[in-house]
């Protein structure tokens, strides 16, 4: 249950960086609002994952599937670089995630 929760909080991370981005510097006020409410149903959902994992794993798993999914919806939403080199880079931060994942019980 402690890995799903980390994966909730995880996507919810990402919904938090896209409404942040139509916020525009908290020019409007919706995005704003939805960006603030993501952001602590995030740290809500991490802390009820770090009940049960360690939190040097939980934290890292936690900003690199933000990280690759913000890029990810970078590229797909906003037309950003899908350059070889960063694609390759965002698929090294889920390897690493991955291997994460896989060192613990």
């Amino acid at each position: 249950m402690a890995w799903l929760l980390l994966l909730a909080a995880a996507l919810v991370d990402i919904a938090m960086a896209i409404a942040l981005k139509y916020a525009d510097g908290w020019t409007r006020l919706w995005p704003s609002i939805l960006g603030l409410a993501c952001a602590n149903g995030a740290i809500v959902l991490l802390t009820l994952a770090l009940r049960q994992l360690p939190v040097g794993t939980a934290f890292a798993i936690f900003t690199g599937i933000g990280a690759a999914g913000a890029a990810a919806l970078g590229i797909l939403l906003y037309g950003e670089s899908a350059a070889p080199l960063r694609l390759l880079l965002i698929a090294a931060i889920i390897l690493a995630i991955a291997g994460l994942k896989l060192t613990q019980p």
